[in-house]
């Protein structure tokens, strides 16, 4: 710099011109039409493609509610609980006799774990850079013995499962009103009608016993000569049974 001068700048050879890189991303202005604002012309439509799928999802919710079933009770050891749908597969593959039992860890640790290990090394096994299928054979058959093992498996699991007495374990039904240090409610507690109908009468293995609309004497002698799928079951006294028959005649 010279006094009086000014000041002057002297370029160095050794750094490239930022026009020349062959990063630069291009100036898109010279393509009219192609480009848009992002506010508000881009994101008004993310935002409508975005409604559109919201409106669809809340109707599909109002449509096909969610099958809620009654509250858990941790009790009922007759309850047979079915996962997810992604996981009926893996469901399905614990009631097999070489994945289930003393051979549980199998099924519910040894098996998955090889399977995800599998996909995970299919990365490092095939380093091709070819992209058709029938030129890359381990990962494609990989895949299709995935998908098809998968499909089985929870294909078996819907088919094998019984639906409509999981419809009847599962149906919410409301409470009946009572006191459980009522002699009635001690008779039904010991004579093990428990197991099959609920400690609130609710139904388990067998149905609900709230408002039957049976008279007392209908049901003892349910109780005494069995129903259907209920056999006889009573072997306490007759004054027992009058009292016990009478309280669920009650259960509203």
């Amino acid at each position: 710099m010279q006094r009086g001068k000014g000041m002057k700048f002297v370029g160095d050879s050794r750094i490239k011109a930022s026009n020349k890189m062959p990063n630069t991303p291009k100036d898109y202005s010279e393509y009219p039409g192609k480009t848009e604002a992002f506010w508000p012309n881009f994101l008004l439509k993310e935002w409508l493609v975005g409604a559109v799928f919201l409106i669809g999802y809340l109707v599909l919710t109002m449509a096909h509610p969610a099958p809620l079933e009654r509250q858990a009770d941790p009790t009922d050891t007759m309850y047979i609980p079915v996962p997810d749908w992604y996981f009926l597969s893996m469901y399905q593959l614990l009631k097999y006799s070489f994945a289930s039992g003393p051979w549980n860890i199998v099924g519910a640790i040894i098996m998955p774990g090889l399977a995800i290990g599998a996909l995970m090394l299919v990365p490092f096994m095939d380093t091709t850079k070819e992209r058709r299928p029938f030129k890359r054979p381990l990962p494609t058959a990989f895949m299709l013995l995935t998908v098809a093992a998968l499909i089985y498996l929870t294909w078996e699991s819907v088919a094998n499962h019984d639906w409509e007495q999981a419809k009847i374990q599962g149906a919410i039904v409301e409470e009946a009103e009572f006191d459980m240090e009522s002699e009635g409610y001690q008779i039904y507690a010991e004579a093990s009608c428990i197991g099959c109908h609920g400690n609130a009468f609710e139904g388990a293995l067998g149905p609900s016993l709230i408002d039957t609309g049976l008279t007392a004497d209908e049901i003892a002698d349910i109780a005494v000569n069995g129903k259907g799928d209920m056999p006889p079951s009573w072997d306490g006294s007759d004054e027992d049974l009058q009292e016990l028959a009478e309280f669920i005649e009650n259960l509203k």
